[in-house]
């Protein structure tokens, strides 16, 4: 195989002409990769992507071809895909404000250029799911707010009304299939490419916990920063630990990579229903 590409978590390699796309254990906060690897994460990551996207596959065509025609030494955390176009936006939706969104809105009273209710707080659930893309930084930049007139601009009338309405079936999908199993979905982060038709095809991974902000229902509480199933625990620990969110990052310590590691598999268990 090739390698092609090496990202924050994945790693792209070309091989008899399709992709495969291999999930390490790296974890990343702040648009930076962290010395320490989370034991298991990549794995976990690849079985929930792979299981949403069976569930989303009525919503959008997704660029799996086989999870299990891979090298054998990328075994369980890796899938075979199909080639793409990739279309240089992140597609994120948010049903609830928190994070870089709540910033934005305490700022100007909107995120990527919506217009939200005043009296928000950390937690709010919105009157109803908005799409906020951003910017696909290249490893070590910081991805930018932009607005579906950004979009617009630079892609096209077309492809920005399909991005904005695949993205928020498919966020009011996994909220819809999460939320029985007590887990909330505040916001999620969506890749998208195109087929040599010109189809708009799911890549990447999908609502995993890098992806998206889990938090669990019975736990809730707005006016305060949540209990979180994902990468937000580290995000906290980088924060209060006095990095300046600029290379070199620290070493994440063993407590933190414990709770983190358990973290991620609660939410793939309560999610799927499986034991990992």
């Amino acid at each position: 195989m090739k390698l092609l590409h090496s990202g924050k978590v994945r790693d792209v390699y070309e091989d008899r002409g399709d992709i495969v796309l291999v999930a390490s254990d790296r974890i990343s906060v702040y648009d930076v990769v962290l010395p320490t690897p989370i034991p298991d994460k990549g794995s976990v990551l690849t079985r929930l992507s792979l299981w949403w996207f069976e569930r989303l596959a009525d919503i959008v065509p997704n660029h799996v071809i086989s999870a299990t025609d891979v090298p054998a030494e990328f075994a369980g955390r890796a899938v075979r895909c199909r080639r793409l176009d990739m279309v240089p936006v992140e597609c994120i939706a948010r049903g609830y404000l928190t994070g870089g969104g709540l910033r934005e809105y305490q700022a100007s009273g909107s995120v990527s250029g919506v217009s939200l209710p005043p009296g928000l707080v950390d937690g709010s659930r919105l009157p109803e799911p908005i799409f906020t893309p951003t910017t696909k930084a290249p490893l070590g930049a910081h991805d930018q707010s932009i607005t579906f007139a950004d979009v617009t601009a630079d892609q096209g009338g077309e492809i920005a009304d399909e991005l904005r309405r695949v993205t928020l079936e498919v966020y009011r999908r996994g909220a819809e299939l999460a939320a029985p199993r007590g887990v909330i979905i505040a916001d999620t982060k969506l890749e998208f490419g195109r087929d040599p038709g010109g189809a708009l095809v799911l890549a990447d991974e999908v609502l995993t916990s890098d992806s998206s902000r889990f938090w669990p229902a019975d736990q809730w509480e707005p006016g305060r920063p949540q209990h979180a199933f994902d990468k937000q625990f580290v995000r906290d620990w980088a924060t209060g630990s006095g990095w300046d969110k600029k290379e070199p990052a620290p070493e994440i310590p063993e407590e933190i990579v414990a709770a983190t590691r358990a973290r991620y598999i609660e939410a793939y268990e309560r999610i799927t229903g499986e034991s990992w």
